[in-house]
C-alpha cells in the first residue's frame, strides 16, 4: 500500500523502515526545514532496541550510545533503593541504549533515507489538512509561512506529529492543552567524570524532587570522560501550564539549583554536575488523556500523537517504537486496511493509556516516594523501611505492565529468531 506519515521522529521514522521493509510504499513528511542533531538524552529500553536492531541499527547505535548497564534507584542521600541489571547484563539478547536525541534522530533520519530513497523524507512540510475520498486518503502540506507547497494522496495516513498533533485536534477539537500536575523539569547536558563504573542511570529523589542522570556517549567513555545526561524534576504548584512558546527554553541555575545544593552522594557531586552543563533547558512534565480510539477509517495516529506519558520509566520512545512494529504486522495480514489499523490500535492503545495512568500514580518511581515518606533522613536497614516483597511487587508489576519483565521479552526473541 502507499502509506504516508505526518512526522519524521523516532516513531515516525521507525514505523516507515518497518512499513518499507514489509513492502510498502511510504513517504514521511517533517515539518521542520533541516533535521539537526538537537536535545539531550534519551534511554531506549531492550524491547524497543530490539525493533531496531531488526532494521539493522545497532552498529551505528553501538558506535554512538552507551549500552546501560544498571538501572539504579536511590533516596535524595544517594542510599540505594533498588537496582537492576539492564539489557544483555540482565540476560536479553538486546542491549538497553543510553544515546543522545539528536544523534539517535540523525541515526534514524540516515537509515531512512538510505532505506526509502532520499526523496520519501520529505523536509519543510507540516500537515495542513486532510481528508478521506473512499479507499484513498488526501493530505495537504504547508510549509512555515503556512503556505500550501505539497498535496499527496495514499491509502493510509499515519499521524506520528507529535503531542501538538494537528491530525489528533482535527477529531479532538475540544481536548484542550496537554495536562500538567506542576512539575517542571530541566534539563541539561555536562561533561563529567564516569560514575558507578560509567554505564549505570540514576533515579534520585522523590516524585516532588528528583535528580535523574545516565552518560550517553561512547565517545566520551573512550577518553575516560563521561557525557552525562541529567534532568531536575520539581514540583511548583498547581499554576497554569506554562504556554507552548515556553518550552524548551533557556533555564536558569537560580530557579533550581538551590534546592539540590547539598545533594552531593559521594559517588556523585549533583550541583557540580548541574553547575558545569553547557546548555540547561526548562520544560513542563506534560502528558494527555488517553483517547477513545487512535483509527478513523484509513487514518491513525502513533507515538506522542497517540499516547503521551510522563517521562517516568524510559517509555515514551519506546512505546513509539513498538507501535511502529505492530501496526505493520498488523497490516501485514492482507485483509481490510480499515480492520488492520483497528486491530493495531486495540492491540496498542490499552497498553499504552495503562502506561499514562500509571506514571501519573508515579509508576515504578512510587518506591521513591515510600522510602521519602518513611525514612526522610535515610537509612541504616532498607529492609525495615521498604521490605522487600513490597519492592519486588512494585518493580515486577511496573515491567509488567510496559513489556519490560524478562518472560515477556524473551518470549518476544523466541519468535523474532
Amino acid at each position: 500500500m502507499k502509506i504516508i506519515i505526518a512526522g519524521a521522529g523516532i516513531g515516525g521514522l521507525t514505523a516507515a523502515m518497518c512499513l518499507h521493509r514489509a513492502g510498502h510504499d511510504v513517504t514521511v513528511y517533517e515539518a521542520v526545514s533541516e533535521m539537526r542533531p538537537l536535545g539531550v538524552g534519551i534511554n531506549i529500553q531492550a524491547g524497543a532496541v530490539r525493533i531496531l536492531c531488526g532494521l539493522g541499527l545497532e552498529p551505528a547505535l553501538a558506535a554512538t550510545a552507551i549500552e546501560t548497564r544498571e538501572l539504579r534507584y536511590a533516596n535524595r542521600h544517594g542510599q540505594t533503593i533498588w537496582a537492576d541489571p539492564r539489557g544483555r547484563h540482565a540476560g536479553l539478547p538486546w542491549p538497553q541504549f543510553s544515546i543522545h536525541r539528536g544523534e539517535l534522530q540523525m541515526i534514524l533520519v540516515h537509515a531512512a533515507r538510505e532505506m526509502l530513497g532520499a526523496d520519501r523524507i520529505r523536509m519543510g512540510r507540516r500537515i495542513a489538512d486532510f481528508a478521506q475520498h473512499g479507499a484513498t486518503v488526501t493530505a495537504r502540506f504547508a510549509d512555515r509561512d503556512g503556505a500550501i507547497v505539497e498535496e499527496a494522496t495514499a491509502d493510509l495516513l499515519i499521524a506520528a506529529d507529535g503531542i501538538h498533533s494537528a491530525v489528533r485536534a482535527r477529531y479532538y477539537p475540544n481536548e484542550g492543552p496537554p495536562k500538567w500536575q506542576g512539575i517542571l523539569m530541566w534539563r541539561g547536558v555536562t561533561v563529567g567524570k564516569p560514575y558507578l563504573g560509567g554505564n549505570t542511570m540514576v533515579q534520585a529523589g522523590h516524585h516532588n524532587q528528583k535528580f535523574v542522570c545516565y552518560p550517553i556517549s561512547r565517545a566520551h567513555a573512550e577518553r575516560g570522560e563521561a557525557l552525562i545526561n541529567w534532568i531536575c524534576d520539581l514540583h511548583m504548584g498547581d499554576g497554569a501550564l506554562p504556554s507552548r512558546e515556553d518550552w524548551n527554553k533557556r533555564g536558569r541555575l537560580e530557579d533550581f539549583l538551590p534546592r539540590f545544593a547539598d545533594w552531593n552522594f559521594g559517588w556523585l557531586d549533583v550541583p557540580d554536575v548541574i553547575r558545569n552543563a553547557h546548555t540547561i533547558l526548562e520544560f513542563p512534565m506534560v502528558d494527555r488523556d488517553p483517547l477513545p480510539r487512535w483509527s478513523h477509517g484509513r487514518i491513525t495516529l502513533l507515538g506522542d500523537a497517540a499516547h503521551p506519558m510522563y517521562p517516568i520509566g524510559s517509555n515514551g520512545a519506546s512505546q513509539a517504537i513498538l507501535d511502529g512494529e505492530a501496526i505493520t504486522q498488523e497490516l501485514a495480514v492482507g485483509d481490510d486496511p480499515e480492520v488492520a489499523l483497528r486491530r493495531y490500535e486495540e492491540r496498542r492503545l490499552p497498553p499504552t493509556a495503562r502506561i499514562v495512568e500509571s506514571n501519573r500514580r508515579k509508576g515504578i518511581d512510587v518506591m521513591l516516594d515510600i522510602v521519602e515518606q518513611r525514612a526522610p533522613q535515610g537509612f541504616t536497614d532498607l529492609e525495615s523501611v521498604l521490605p522487600s516483597d513490597e519492592l519486588e511487587k512494585i518493580v515486577g508489576d511496573y515491567k509488567k505492565l510496559v513489556t519490560q519483565d524478562r518472560e515477556t521479552l524473551l518470549k518476544l526473541a523466541a519468535a523474532s529468531m
